[in-house]
């Protein structure tokens, strides 16, 4: 953890002590410190199937119309010249945690609320900085000169204008709204940017003739929910007052670690259902690993052709702490499901009720060499690396998707 050794500057308050930091197109990003070819062309981060989205789109890509969650087809239609890079989910994992190491450097009333985006209450601060722009100011600097990533941060006296701060700072920059200034910032922007206006309620603010949320502070709170409903209508009423939340709540324990994927084509008989989720158990277990836990519940999740999605999930006595465990049991999940002759369109698990890999688990008489081979694979795992070492059913399909990504 960074620990900083702060100038002492007198100074009564921050007047902008809430923060969210954003970071900069940030898969893209990670990608690039490995990739210096990818630097200054448009890139797309995302799967490259029939049904793959984006997860993440460049600066240079965003300016021809490309967004997070559109399909790769469209995006490429938009974008033709755009490079397209599988997701490395583990290495934006580590990278990230690098990330809120250098915020917690900081402050410790961190709030996270993604892998790249948190909130930080910088008010302990008001003794070593001259104002809330030098705070930002270097917490950007450290993040760029520990890890070479760019991040946007902005900063106000509530959350959501910190929030919408930063966006005005895209792409890394600083955006600051002290204390008092607030209102003249908030009510000309256009009333889409409010938390909570979608396309219906941005038709519905429109039909009233609120187009700023200028117009939507003006407007009394009776109008706005007579026509959006009563909760919706208070809370943008609340919003355009600036009566949003101002406190930053340290964020909780991991309670769950789960993954999932969308597969381009349906899957249909038992083979290759059992082969996917092997895949899946492999991935989480690895996940798990990392984060340093077991898990005592796995969910299952299972999406069909026709959209339906189920869960399964059972809980068990001591924690799941072998992969062999981690597959039988959801294997013995996914029989609980009544199939009715369906394709299988997506497959996730999740581990909760997670506990420590370091604390004491109950012994048992009934430790296969497996577990010991399990536990020694995750360790050379974490020297060098998740590809050092996997199970050989399924390293077919990860070296085909190898030379699919690579185009070989």
């Amino acid at each position: 953890m960074l620990v900083h050794r702060y100038r002492v500057v007198m100074t009564k308050s921050i007047d902008a002590p809430i923060f969210h930091v954003d970071m900069d197109a940030f898969y893209v990003e990670v990608e690039r410190l490995n990739r210096p070819d990818l630097r200054d062309r448009p890139v797309l981060v995302g799967g490259s199937g029939p049904r793959a989205v984006v997860a993440a789109a460049s600066y240079e890509a965003r300016r021809f119309g490309v967004a997070s969650a559109m399909s790769i087809a469209e995006a490429k239609q938009r974008c033709p010249q755009a490079v397209l890079v599988s997701p490395n989910r583990p290495e934006y994992d580590k990278m990230s945690q690098q990330v809120f190491d250098v915020l917690v450097g900081f402050t410790p009333r961190v709030e996270t609320v993604s892998v790249d985006e948190a909130f930080l209450d910088v008010s302990g601060l008001r003794l070593h900085y001259a104002d809330a722009t030098a705070i930002a100011i270097a917490i950007r600097a450290e993040i760029r000169g520990q890890l070479s990533l760019p991040a946007s941060v902005g900063g106000s006296t509530t959350k959501f204008l910190a929030k919408l701060a930063s966006k005005e700072a895209k792409p890394d920059g600083v955006f600051i709204v002290d204390s008092g200034s607030e209102l003249d910032f908030l009510h000309p922007l256009p009333v889409r940017k409010l938390w909570g206006v979608g396309e219906a309620t941005l038709a519905g603010l429109q039909e009233l003739g609120i187009v700023t949320v200028g117009d939507l502070a003006a407007t009394p709170v009776s109008v706005l929910q007579a026509r959006l409903g009563r909760s919706l209508g208070a809370h943008l009423s609340r919003l355009s007052h600036i009566r949003g939340d101002r406190s930053v709540r340290m964020t909780e324990k991991i309670k769950s670690i789960s993954t999932e994927e969308t597969y381009p084509v349906d899957l249909h008989n038992r083979a290759e259902i059992d082969d996917a989720l092997f895949e899946l158990c492999h991935r989480l277990w690895t996940r798990l690993g990392d984060a340093g836990f077991d898990s005592r519940t796995l969910v299952l999740k299972l999406r069909f052709d026709d959209f339906t999605t189920v869960t399964r999930s059972a809980t068990a006595a001591k924690p799941i702490d072998s992969m062999s465990e981690l597959w039988s049991t959801s294997q013995k999940l996914f029989d609980r499901v009544d199939r009715l002759k369906r394709g299988v369109r997506l497959l996730g698990l999740s581990g909760s009720g997670l506990v420590s890999c370091s604390d004491p688990h109950q012994l048992t008489f009934e430790e296969s060499t497996r577990s010991g081979v399990e536990r020694v694979a995750r360790k050379i795992r974490e020297r060098y690396g998740v590809d050092a070492v996997m199970p050989a059913r399924i390293a077919p399909r990860l070296e085909r998707r190898y030379k699919t990504k690579r185009g070989l």
